[in-house]
């Protein structure tokens, strides 16, 4: 092989190969409904890692995190109804029906459980339904920044002017999100405890004090900042992991890194005998 061949044409197929090995999302009519999604598929492990996004958050928010954690497992991102190119619902906007059009979704693509189960900010606490719903169906669960239940007031008791400025800042979809946190949230206190199943929390508080989980930085009369519910979030998951780390809240952009070793963390546990998986 000449060197002129090696110089011009070899960097070509490499582009071409790269091009065909980074899967890009597709549009899916689902339930009568347009969902757009992207599948990683692992050849070889049983694991589906599934993705759900925070408030506004749509699938490139991830970032790198999807390539670094296809490495383990297959998977699953998209934009659940109102985001990106997904068509907007008329469907209620609590978490039960987020989670049900969810596995409705998976079981269209064909990505049975179990799972391993990534939430971050509101996507966390969808997830935590998730896992509290369908135990059986889940192996383990990272939670980015995530929401928790009651960290958040309902919105008839936020100020004036940030319910006024939040239905103009946001998408009808997302205000409706919002409007049903607290009934979510409830929801998942409802349900069994998960904690006999590897869960990493990650938050973004660096100077948090060892096993206390912080107040919000930036409270605009919207959260609930007091001791009763900070004890409250620290002990739902009492055998979790729980790592502090200097980022940002678009965790997922600003240390992907530090999402994929979680994930790594967590599928490795969830593939381990029961008896030394935690």
């Amino acid at each position: 092989m000449s060197t002129l061949f090696r110089a011009l044409i070899l960097p070509i197929f490499w582009l071409a190969a790269a091009c065909a090995a980074a899967p890009l999302p597709v549009v899916e009519t689902i339930g009568g409904r347009r969902i757009e999604s992207l599948t990683i598929r692992h050849p070889a492990s049983p694991l589906t890692l599934v993705f759900e996004g925070g408030s506004r958050g749509t699938i490139d928010k991830w970032g790198r995190v999807l390539e670094g954690a296809s490495r383990d497992a297959t998977v699953f991102a998209y934009n659940r109804p109102g985001y990106g190119n997904s068509d907007v619902p008329m469907t209620p906007r609590d978490g039960r029906t987020v989670v049900e059009e969810l596995r409705r979704v998976l079981r269209h693509k064909g990505l049975n459980p179990p799972y391993v189960l990534v939430g971050h900010s509101l996507g966390g606490l969808y997830m935590q339904l998730f896992a509290r719903a369908y135990p059986d169906e889940v192996k383990g669960l990272v939670l980015v920044d995530a929401m928790y239940p009651r960290a958040v007031k309902a919105t008839r008791d936020f100020p004036w002017a940030v319910r006024l400025a939040a239905r103009v800042a946001y998408s009808r979809t997302v205000w409706r999100e919002i409007e049903k946190l607290d009934e979510t949230g409830e929801a998942v206190l409802a349900l069994a405890g998960i904690d006999d199943k590897p869960i990493v929390r990650l938050i973004n508080q660096p100077k948090a004090k060892p096993g206390e989980i912080p107040p919000i930085a930036l409270d605009l009369g919207v959260f609930r900042n007091d001791k009763a519910t900070f004890e409250m979030i620290r002990d739902l998951y009492p055998k979790a992991r729980t790592e502090f780390v200097d980022s940002d809240h678009q965790m997922p952009l600003f240390s992907p890194e530090v999402v994929v070793k979680a994930i790594h963390e967590v599928v490795e546990m969830a593939s381990a005998p029961r008896s030394t998986s935690r």
